[in-house]
């Protein structure tokens, strides 16, 4: 039997079916709907609905499922990672765009941890099976900085370090648009959207979020942007950009793809529509990320570059825009 305890206020409200499809690895939701209607899957020990939102402490139970072996769920593949730090306690990469940071939903290899333990021996297991030195994660096409931990005790320290708000995350993005202010702070409270539990969502109910933002350069069109998020909500500064009106440039999810460029005249419109479609992401990075270091508590700052497609990108537009 597999357990989940609720802990998390990102996992609560979510649905049973959509939460387990996350978690159960392999495993579709049609199956897992299924195993919830037989009774295989309770909550708190009672038959539930699939739909049911979780809430915080809920105790999901698992019965009578046969999970794919760890050697298949994680298979060592060489990423040729982009290690911009190393020591014996904390690891520091680079991800480039579309790459996952885990397994999950169906997706076992190709993802940063299939990188990390080819390159890796030794990794935090604070997180599970599935997730070995995972301590924060990116969405998949964001690039940037990403930690991960070697140790228990360094994964303790820095995860805690997120909680407690206590590390400084810079971010790089290109937004459509002219932003009203050049500078400022965007709250906006943020929830799961329901009906499409992969998007998020502004609501009153949702949960407290926070981002400072400095544009950098406004073209016409789109603008060069500098995010500092306080908070750490899923999809954060794509959701605060696209409710001020300035999503991010490639960002279908959240009102930012080639469909943004319908107004624009024949010549506006092709450039960028040819430039989304070489691009092939959204353009956000996470540039800079400062923390204290598990062992000595020393301020550690890190930058990461911009990957190549990225500097293509911004070079295109101020040639553009000349």
């Amino acid at each position: 039997m597999i357990t989940f305890r609720i802990k998390s206020k990102e996992d609560s409200e979510i649905r049973l079916d959509h939460f387990l499809v996350e978690h159960l690895i392999g495993y579709t939701r049609s199956k897992i709907q299924t195993q919830i209607k037989s009774g295989n899957i309770t909550v708190n020990d009672k038959k539930c609905k699939t739909g049911y939102a979780l809430q915080l402490n809920d105790l999901v139970k698992v019965k009578n499922i046969e999970l794919p072996s760890k050697a298949y769920d994680l298979i060592p593949e060489n990423l040729n990672l982009d290690i911009l730090y190393e020591d014996d306690c904390i690891i520091a990469i680079n991800k480039p765009a579309n790459l996952v940071v885990h397994p999950g939903a169906g997706i076992f290899k190709g993802t940063l941890v299939n990188g990390l333990i080819y390159h890796f021996k030794k990794l935090s297991n604070i997180n599970g099976d599935i997730r070995p030195g995972i301590i924060h994660r990116l969405d998949k096409d964001t690039s940037g900085i990403i930690l991960a931990a070697k140790t228990n005790i360094a994964h303790v320290h820095l995860a805690k370090q997120f909680k407690e708000r206590k590390v400084n995350k810079s971010y790089t993005a290109i937004t459509w648009g002219n932003w009203s202010s050049l500078e400022g702070e965007i709250i906006q409270p943020i929830m799961r959207n329901k009906k499409n539990p992969t998007k998020n969502m502004i609501h009153s109910n949702g949960k407290e979020a926070k981002t400072s933002f400095r544009v950098e350069k406004q073209f016409r069109h789109c603008a060069m942007v500098s995010f500092f998020p306080k908070t750490g909500r899923t999809h954060q500064i794509r959701v605060h950009a696209k409710c001020s009106g300035n999503p991010i440039l490639g960002d279908q999810k959240y009102g930012g793809g080639i469909s943004k460029t319908k107004g624009f005249i024949p010549e506006i419109r092709k450039f960028y529509q040819n430039k989304l479609l070489k691009f092939n992401r959204h353009a956000l990075h996470a540039k800079k990320l400062a923390f204290y270091h598990p062992k000595n508590n020393d301020l550690i700052n890190l930058e990461a570059p911009l990957p190549n497609e990225y500097v293509e990108l911004v070079y295109e537009l101020n040639s553009f825009y000349a």
